[in-house]
C-alpha cells in the first residue's frame, strides 16, 4: 500500500485501500498499524486536517480496530 507523508506529531505517513476500507498509519517510531472499516471520508479528513495527529487520536485510534503489522 502506498503511503503519503504526514508531518504531524507521531504520524509519519498514511495510506488507504478504498476497496478494502483499510487505513495504514506509519508512526515516527517505525511501527505500522492498519485500521479496518475506515470510510473514504475519514481518510480524506485525516489527510486534509491541519493537525492529522489530533484528528487521528480523536476520530480513528479509539473508533476502529487496529492491527499492528510492524
Amino acid at each position: 500500500m502506498e503511503r503519503r507523508k504526514l508531518s504531524s506529531g507521531s504520524l509519519k505517513a498514511a495510506g488507504y485501500d478504498e476497496k478494502r476500507r483499510l487505513l495504514e498509519i506509519e508512526f515516527t517510531n517505525g511501527s505500522i498499524v492498519q485500521y479496518a472499516g475506515v470510510s473514504p471520508e475519514i481518510y480524506r479528513r485525516l489527510m486534509s486536517s491541519p493537525s492529522p495527529a489530533s484528528y487521528f487520536r480523536d476520530n480513528i485510534e479509539e473508533e476502529y480496530p487496529g492491527r499492528r503489522v510492524k
